[in-house]
């Protein structure tokens, strides 16, 4: 049980103005707890200014620039991923909130925001460890932030053409993707953009990556699932002589001569789970696994 004055850091989704009564009732909770509330900027100024909601008794951070005992995350996966970029290597767990729509990572309901809080007041709650992809590149022209909790995904740009992707692992030549793109997720994001491209389901924990390519010119490609202390090596040829690479969902442009070396992360993100949570639970009712679509 927490017997100190715990610090709590918020960050939220900005574009969902009929749901900012959930973060009322969260404030009102943590208030009444007489927690030490943080809220990042932009959340802030969308609730004060956009939504014209009294948020008193708090302190703003921008960014990254703040420590907590625990992040909260309200909005959808998008929301809790962006959080965790903002964590980053801080080891503070965060806990999601789900005002999205599938939400795997915020598997919190509103309705449950007291009892949740509480739970963490009380100790009754787990941690689940996940593993980060860290992305480098040879001539150091990736700009923002290096590390994906869900995926990185190698993309064409400009236009319809095919890229050529060369891939290397542990120093070995595997093979040349012709595809759309090529998608490295976690265990983490295997439910997400690597899912719908045909990857396979991975349980968090068993510490591997999947390579599942997008669109191949080929139908003899298939997902490959490897160590995550494998390290990855990419070339791109594009007829536009650029293409994308999207971490997490944050996009940038590269050169084609660009080299990309891809390996697990130093640190990992410590997500939050509620007292008796199973993952296979989880899975079943965001899958719809066994729900009859006749009813």
């Amino acid at each position: 049980m927490a017997s100190r004055k715990l610090r709590f850091a918020i960050f939220g989704n900005t574009y969902q103005p009929k749901k900012s009564e959930s973060f009322q009732k969260l404030l009102a909770c943590l208030m009444s707890r007489r927690a030490e509330v943080l809220i990042e900027r932009e959340f802030y100024t969308f609730l004060t200014e956009g939504q014209q909601l009294p948020v008193e008794g708090v302190k703003v951070f921008e960014h990254s620039d703040f420590y907590a005992d625990f992040v909260v995350s309200m909005g959808g996966d998008g929301t809790f991923l962006r959080a965790a970029s903002m964590v980053g290597s801080k080891n503070i767990p965060i806990l999601g909130v789900n005002t999205g729509r599938l939400g795997f990572l915020a598997d919190v309901n509103p309705l449950e925001i007291e009892h949740t809080i509480n739970a963490l007041y009380e100790g009754d709650y787990a941690i689940d460890t996940r593993s980060v992809i860290r992305v480098e590149s040879d001539d150091q022209s990736l700009t923002g932030y290096n590390y994906a909790l869900n995926d990185v995904a190698i993309l064409k740009r400009d236009n319809a053409s095919m890229i050529s992707i060369h891939m290397t692992i542990n120093g070995d030549y595997v093979t040349t993707y012709q595809a759309d793109g090529l998608i490295i997720s976690t265990p983490t994001g295997s439910t997400a953009y690597s899912l719908s491209n045909g990857g396979p389901i991975i349980v968090p924990g068993t510490h591997v990556f999947s390579l599942t390519a997008v669109a191949p010119h080929s139908l003899n490609v298939r997902p490959i699932v490897l160590s995550e202390e494998s390290e990855i090596h990419l070339t791109v040829e594009s007829r536009t002589h650029n293409y994308l690479v999207a971490l997490d969902g944050r996009s940038e442009k590269l050169s084609d001569s660009t080299r990309l070396t891809i390996r697990k992360a130093p640190y990992r993100v410590n997500v939050i789970k509620r007292a008796g949570t199973k993952y296979f639970h989880t899975l079943r009712e965001k899958m719809m696994w066994g729900a009859d679509p006749r009813q």
